[in-house]
């Protein structure tokens, strides 16, 4: 088992890309062009984050083994940053990064002082001095079919688990978007309206999810609404390849305590 340390220096090096900002609707509000770094100092013993944004100021951030504030590594180096408590009365959101390669790709979810869904943040990346390769549009069509993958999973404690995932995706007659999933010997259903770039898990609107598919294969799942009392989670995909997926999930539970951290690696068997 690698240390939280050598999960982090795997995004060693200098990362190209840029900041698109989307409305919960899907709408392009603003794309900035990006460039961070990060230096491994002192033998690598010590890292800093310089992040460049056209047009803003530039960031500087110092790392060491011994603090990474409050930073979540998986063993690939993808990450999680936010809150270990959600609390209705203060902004809550978090960033999900995933990492392939060459490439990395970053979601940032953020909710309103009414834990309203506000703004998504997408962040494409590739590593300065390879070519740059990005996936289009996610469309419902991509993600059709049968998946099968693994899970790995960190709690806030840093024990790990893994198991086995399925999840199958198909349209009704109706066009209605079906959703089966299975994992740790449980199946889940749920379906949901397909409204252009939006899929609305609206079966029960007090408690609705959305997913909007965004460019460069990704995608960014959220509540509607965050709520205490009910299970609460964020969620961020990339479809790296046709039949090659990645997906990050971020688990709260009714109090709204942080109890996981999930990466998904599926591939399409049918």
């Amino acid at each position: 088992m690698k240390s939280q340390w050598e999960c982090f220096l795997q995004n060693l090096g200098v990362w190209v890309g840029s900041f698109t900002l989307f409305s919960p609707q899907g709408e392009l509000l603003e794309d900035i062009p990006s460039r961070i770094s990060f230096e491994g100092l002192n033998n690598n013993q010590e890292l800093r984050l310089t992040l460049e944004r056209e047009g803003k100021e530039d960031i500087v951030l110092n790392f060491s083994k011994q603090g990474i504030g409050g930073l979540i590594f998986l063993d690939n180096g993808a990450f999680s940053q936010a809150p270990v408590q959600f609390n209705p009365c203060s902004q809550f959101g978090g960033e999900l990064g995933l990492i392939h390669q060459n490439r990395r790709l970053r979601l940032v979810q953020m909710f309103d002082k009414d834990s309203n869904i506000n703004r998504i943040t997408l962040i494409r990346e590739y590593k300065s001095g390879t070519e740059k390769v990005e996936a289009p549009q996610l469309k419902v069509d991509d993600l059709l079919g049968t998946w099968e993958g693994e899970a790995f999973t960190i709690s806030p404690t840093l024990e790990e688990t893994t198991f086995t995932t399925k999840m199958q995706l198909q349209l009704d007659g109706s066009g209605r978007l079906q959703q089966t999933t299975t994992y740790l010997g449980k199946t889940l259903t749920s379906s949901a309206t397909v409204n252009g770039s939006v899929l609305e898990f609206d079966q029960n609107p007090e408690n609705q999810v959305n997913v909007l598919l965004l460019p460069g294969g990704a995608s960014a799942t959220f509540p509607v609404k965050a709520q205490l009392g009910k299970p609460l989670f964020i969620e961020s995909g990339w479809l790296i390849e046709p039949d090659l997926r990645q997906r990050m999930i971020r688990m709260y539970g009714i109090k709204g305590e942080w109890i996981s951290l999930s990466l998904i690696t599926e591939r399409k068997v049918s």
